[in-house]
This record gives C-alpha cells, structure tokens and sequence, in this order.
C-alpha cells in the first residue's frame, strides 16, 4: 500500500496523539466522514491503525507491519539512508546484512561497488546483489519466514558465528529514548545480536519514524554500534546517548 498525503499526515497525528478521531480528521483536511473512513480502513488493513468507535488507534507493538507496507513507508528516506551508509563501506571488503527494509536500501546502493564479501540471511538482499558478478554472496541457513524472506532460528546464529567480517548493517523496528533496539521477533534478534558480536565495524540504518514505534524485544543498545545512518534524528534524549557512547551519528538532511 502506497500511502497517500493525507494517510502520511493522519499517521503523523496518530504518531502525536496515540488516537485519531473521525470528527476531528474531517475538520482538519476538510472532507467528508466517508472519505476519512475510507482512509482509516485502508490504515487499518495496512496494520497501521486499529479501529475504534468513533475513531482509530496505533497499532499493537507487539506484531510488525506488513512487509509491503513497511516497503512503502518513507521509500525516499531509506533510499538516501542506503546511499549514506553505502558511502563508508570501501570496496574490497567484507560485511553482514540483515532483514529489513532499509538494509535492502543499503543493499541497492552497494551495486556500484567492487568485489565485496557479502553473508546475509535476506533473500531480498541476496537477490539484489546476485547480478554483481565480482560479488561473493553467502546466503545463511535457517527458518525462512515467508512474510518478508528473512532466515531466521538457531541454525542461522550457528551459521553467522563462522564469520568474522570488517563491517555489520543492521535495522531495528523501534528505538527507545534511553537507546535501546527493539524488535518483534526473537528469532531474529538472536540473529542480530550474533551478527554485531561478529563484525568490526556496526551500523544501525534506520528513519526516524523508527524513534515513534515499540516493539517487545530487545535486540541491543547503541552503545554496541559504531555508527547511525538516518533521516534526521530530532529526539535531544536519543542524540544525546549515541554522544555518550562516541556513535557518529550520519543524517541525510
């Protein structure tokens, strides 16, 4: 689902105020109840929103969004993020790539680099890389969880342990003020966690709408990272740890 001006802005108030109400929505973008019913429905199939009487509400933060629509949100961001992560990874070298949306952006970006050792448990990103012919690409064994093409379970932390590589890029599904990274699925986060004890150099990739969400597990702290690829970042708390810790925070704007 591509979200339209008006669904990006009624995000953004449900984002502030944790609610939106129908009443309040009409006034504010001047339509009729029908059309902003339409669009909560369409949020809430999205697994944006969940619907209330009279109105809608965040959704949980204990299950993600869907894979498409997480595709879809902030697109533009993520591909700037990927172009400035990109940037600092040198030809010639060695690294992991994880599951998410904006590691793939990474992932896209990294086709005009030379000879790179790539380990990643991402079908998305292995089929990104497959047409750079001087590129190794070591696919991780393990569970693949149909949803997004990630490969997760016991198996895929045995296999990522075998490596030692120059640099790890990683997502993270919600960050907390205090600098934790949270994420949905246990699974995967032993995975990531194998995946920063395993690789020199660390990178988070993330936008910042990732600094409005929660999520039930915890995947680290940036303390453990080297550096934050980002939109802007405009939480003085989150800024503020990522400078206690000496992580160069990297924004496109």
């Amino acid at each position: 689902m591509q979200l339209s001006l008006r669904q990006q802005q009624i995000m953004a108030l449900a984002r502030s105020a944790e609610h939106v109400l129908v009443d309040e929505l009409v006034a504010a973008f001047d339509v009729t109840p029908q059309t902003i019913r339409k669009d909560l429905n369409e949020l809430c199939e999205a697994g944006l929103l969940a619907r209330v009487h009279g109105g809608a509400l965040l959704a949980s933060g204990v299950a993600n969004v869907g894979y498409e629509q997480r595709r879809n949100m902030a697109s533009e961001e993520k591909r700037l993020i990927g172009q400035l992560c990109a940037a600092q990874i040198p030809n010639n070298s060695s690294l992991f790539i994880n599951i998410g949306t904006t590691p793939e952006a990474v992932a896209q970006a990294l086709l005009e680099h030379r000879n790179l050792m790539v380990v990643t448990n991402n079908l998305n990103v292995a089929n990104i890389l497959i047409q750079k012919t001087d590129f190794e690409v070591i696919i991780a064994g393990g569970v693949l969880r149909h949803t997004d093409r990630g490969i997760i379970g016991e198996a895929t932390v045995d296999f990522v342990k075998q490596f030692k590589l120059d640099y790890a890029v990683i997502g993270a599904s919600a960050l907390d003020e205090e600098g934790t990274l949270l994420d949905f699925d246990y699974r995967e986060v032993r995975v990531t966690q194998a995946i920063l004890n395993n690789a020199r150099e660390r990178f988070l990739v993330t936008d910042q709408t990732k600094l409005e969400r929660t999520a039930p597990v915890r995947v680290g702290h940036v303390a453990q990272l080297t550096a934050l690829f980002t939109d802007q970042i405009q939480s003085e708390g989150f800024l503020s740890v990522c400078k206690q810790y000496k992580v160069t925070v990297h924004t496109i704007n």
